[in-house]
């Protein structure tokens, strides 16, 4: 961890907070993902060593501590510490501040299908889900043509990068670069329904409820479970 040896707050907080990656798992962290496999998924393009070493690094600074637990799952979890939940203001800020100067239509680099599930299945509203089952399949097509499944329920989200084998009560179709658009607000659910193509079909009082069930803003996410 570089120093930048200045006798001034930002610089200290900047000598913490300043390596890449730290930021965006404070920001997973901030979503619920505790394990060390969920904060992976959620930064796809971060080698498992280097996330291995700024958990290290961020323990240390006092942002981060590691707890165990015998769920059986895995034995470690970790949680932000009162200095770690006090960058929750600092984050919302510096999203407000990227969204007005640094945000707009995504490149294609950025387009990692299961990276979008992943987010919506960590920020589904399981109180505003039915009481029965219910399966949404996703196509997705244009940046990639592939499929996946959330198979929903209040007492676990399952997201499945294969055919689960349940009816499908719900179908998604849309364009991949679209879809995160929609996503991230920048076009409403009922334009991306009616001026770019995005398709939700299905039983009528599902696809009517279908909006409701996600959240659109920092949420904690159920516990996650993986086909």
């Amino acid at each position: 961890m570089s120093k930048y040896g200045q006798y001034c707050p930002v610089a200290r907080a900047l000598d913490i907070l300043g390596d890449r990656w730290t930021l965006l798992i404070v920001l997973n962290l901030l979503h619920g993902l505790g394990h060390f496999n969920e904060l992976e998924r959620g930064l796809p393009r971060i080698p498992k060593s280097l996330l291995a070493n700024r958990l290290r690094q961020m323990q240390q600074a006092g942002i981060i501590e590691k707890r165990h637990n015998d769920s059986g799952r895995s034995s470690t979890e970790y949680h932000l510490t009162q200095a770690g939940k006090e960058l929750k203001p600092l984050l919302m800020a510096l999203g407000t501040w990227g969204e007005a100067w640094a945000f707009s239509d995504p490149v294609p680099e950025e387009l990692n299908p299961i990276l979008l599930m992943w987010w919506m299945r960590n920020q589904v509203r399981v109180d505003q889900l039915p009481d029965s089952r219910v399966v949404a399949q996703y196509d997705f097509h244009g940046a990639e043509t592939v499929s996946f499944w959330l198979v929903l329920a209040r007492a676990d989200v399952t997201l499945c990068l294969t055919d689960p084998g349940y009816g499908i009560d719900i179908l998604v179709t849309a364009d991949l670069a679209t879809y995160f658009k929609l996503w991230r607000q920048r076009i409403s659910y009922q334009d991306a329904l009616d001026l770019y193509g995005v398709r939700v079909d299905g039983i009528p009082r599902l696809t009517r409820a279908f909006p409701h069930w996600f959240g659109w803003s920092l949420a904690a996410a159920p516990e996650p479970a993986m086909r």
